[in-house]
């Protein structure tokens, strides 16, 4: 059984692009059709720019056509400030090549996510982060430096907490204060163990909150709210089933090249992992996430990269020595 048919069947999606494009390339054994993908490589990361460029490559990759960058490093879960700065500066120049700016440009930064639920507060803690400039336009123009722009931040919690839509309070917002661009920040769903708090994806297509663990939400996108969207995300769970999966492949594949094992693996059904895991999962009603024990560290890291990265980006009169003492 493919990798992405057991995916359909354990109704797992894959929140990063670069995960989609290596399954669906590897089992095709070619290119994909209306995809594109560059990487660059830098001293602590990796970036890959995924771009579906037409309705083809949106039907086999599942998502929106629209420019997909991966920042990857094993390096976002260690507490290293210089290692952390680097990869800020890095993150914050792919930005600046995608974010439709102009200088009097008003940003509202929306941090999803429950607050409440640490592999989930990836959001919330970027807003916590973040420097508010909006209110200083109107009430003390003093403070301002040359090369800020107006940004807004808002943390509007999950539809378990308030009982509303969360892309219904956005819009809200976004109707009352008129931004020009809206940046949403979510924790991700990862395809693979390696990718979990070590991975940022930004999108220009918006995003979906919930659809990596099957809790799929109304949209927020340029159709739903009027105005750009990008979406920035961090995978920090990981469904039991890809774990399962994995393992059991391994498994397969020790006993498919141990000679006194080969009987073994004759007698076994590999099709069968579906049911298998499904078993397993069983009492999770097949929905069980994963996520490492270091997760509220790791959390802390990268929402304090990602907020460099979004002051640098979206303030050009930001000094790169000093992003520090302008985060909260």
């Amino acid at each position: 059984m493919k990798t992405s048919e057991l995916y359909n069947l354990l109704g797992i999606n894959l929140d990063l692009a670069v995960e989609a494009h290596e399954l669906l390339r590897g089992e095709a054994g070619r290119e994909i059709p209306g995809v594109k993908m560059d990487e660059e490589n830098y001293d602590h990361s990796t970036v890959k720019i995924i771009t579906i460029l037409d309705e083809q490559g949106e039907q086999i990759m599942g998502r929106a056509k629209g420019t997909y960058v991966t920042l990857e490093s094993p390096e976002l879960r260690v507490n290293n400030k210089m290692v952390h700065k680097n990869i800020s500066e890095v993150f914050a120049e792919k930005l600046k090549q995608i974010l439709p700016l102009n200088d009097d440009s008003v940003i509202l930064v929306v941090g999803l996510g429950n607050w409440n639920a640490t592999p989930d507060s990836l959001g919330p803690k970027v807003v916590n982060f973040s420097m508010a400039t909006r209110h200083l336009f109107q009430y003390a123009p003093q403070e301002l430096q040359q090369g800020l722009r107006s940004v807004c931040v808002l943390a509007p919690g999950v539809l378990g907490i308030t009982g509303i839509e969360t892309a219904e309070i956005i819009k809200g917002t976004v109707d009352r204060v008129k931004p020009d661009l809206l940046i949403c920040v979510d924790a991700l769903a990862a395809g693979s163990v390696e990718r979990i708090n070590s991975t940022i994806q930004v999108a220009t297509t918006g995003i979906n909150p919930g659809s990596g663990i099957g809790n799929k939400r109304l949209g927020i996108n340029e159709e739903t709210m009027g105005i750009p969207v990008i979406a920035i995300g961090v995978p920090t769970v990981v469904h039991a089933g890809i774990i399962t999966h994995q393992a059991m492949e391994q498994l397969f594949n020790h006993l498919q090249t141990t000679p006194a094992l080969q009987h073994v693996y004759a007698g076994l059904q590999p099709v069968a992992v579906n049911e298998i895991i499904n078993k397993v999962l069983e009492p999770f009603g097949g929905q069980l996430m994963v996520t490492p024990k270091e997760v509220d560290d790791q959390i802390s890291f990268t929402a304090k990269v990602i907020a460099t990265s979004l002051a640098l980006a979206l303030h050009p009169g930001m000094p790169p020595d000093q992003v520090e003492h302008y985060l909260q």
